[in-house]
């Protein structure tokens, strides 16, 4: 830490300041901070998974089994008994100052709706998409049935070739849009994977026709705002299901194949990808392969994670 204007101990070219306490904004602050949150934890009865980090568990899948899931500041505590809960809500508030938001209702721009009669849980972020829409003028637009429309004919050769034309498309903010419609993907939204891995192949240099196409997919959000991921109990036990797909050929720059894949716990998406192989894959069998090849190792992840909760 270079020593402040005004304060000069020694020669200021080799002298530095020892750093005694991280700061908010530092490189190492989110480091000391979760090395602060992991070693209290762990004290406290907790283990640490050993498939993510920032998920906690404690007991051994019973009704008496708490989790705890970590990002960056924000926690949530899942129980079956909530005498628990209420009592590692009171061990976290002696260490850390922190605050209590009671029943999960919203987590990282997700919102929760639940059904206990049914034993239903729903999760949306009806109020993310709205915001985008009126954040990027697109919220009084037609709506569509498709995310990507087959009249869409994408490649690298409707990017623009003159000057006029890449300064008229730097005023558009196609990467803008992207990211925030990818967030939302991420999240609670499998069937947008599909079209922003295509259209996020053109984010350097976008076309007209990109935009229009990226518009077209607003669109589709529009009038599919309120869709997310419903989960429901399953009293045959809890089942994990993979499936795997591959698009042999379909860019039309570099003829490479897309992998996708998609994983249900208890009939509901809880994995998903669709993404552009790294290779040219020499036949559809070829590129299946590789898709199949991405599908397992997440299939592994997945289910050793799974066997550490359950």
């Amino acid at each position: 830490m270079r020593q402040p204007v005004g304060f000069v101990n020694g020669n200021p070219e080799k002298f530095v300041c020892l750093l005694k306490k991280s700061l908010y904004g530092l490189k190492q602050a989110p480091r000391q901070w979760y090395k602060r949150f992991d070693t209290f934890v762990l004290k406290h009865g907790f283990q640490r998974s050993n498939y993510d980090v920032c998920l906690y568990y404690r007991g051994n899948g019973g009704k008496n089994s708490l989790y705890l899931v970590l990002y960056v500041d924000d926690m949530l505590l899942a129980s079956c008994n909530k005498s628990e809960i209420d009592d590692i809500k009171c061990m976290l508030k002696s260490e850390f100052d922190m605050k209590d938001l009671g029943p999960a209702k919203r987590i990282l721009g997700m919102q929760i709706l639940r059904n206990r009669h049914k034993d239903l849980l729903f999760l949306h972020q009806q109020d993310y998409v709205i915001k985008l829409l009126k954040k990027f003028n697109m919220f009084d637009c037609k709506p569509v049935t498709l995310p990507l429309s087959n009249h869409f004919k994408l490649s690298a050769d409707l990017c623009p070739k003159t000057d006029e034309e890449v300064d008229r498309m730097s005023k558009i903010p196609y990467a803008n849009v992207i990211g925030s419609v990818m967030y939302l993907m991420v999240s609670t939204r499998p069937d947008l994977a599909h079209s922003i891995s295509v259209l996020s192949r053109f984010m350097g240099n976008p076309g007209e026709e990109h935009w229009h196409a990226l518009k077209w997919l607003l669109r589709y959000l529009k009038g599919t705002s309120n869709l997310g991921l419903m989960f429901k109990l399953n009293k045959m036990g809890i089942m994990l299901k993979g499936f795997s797909d591959s698009d042999f050929a379909g860019d039309r720059d570099n003829r490479k194949s897309t992998s996708a894949y998609y994983f249900t716990l208890c009939d509901t998406a809880i994995s998903w990808k669709s993404q552009l192989q790294k290779i040219v894959a020499l036949s559809s069998t070829e590129a299946e392969y590789i898709a199949a090849s991405d599908a397992v190792k997440e299939g592994i992840w997945l289910s050793r994670l799974l066997s550490e909760l359950f």
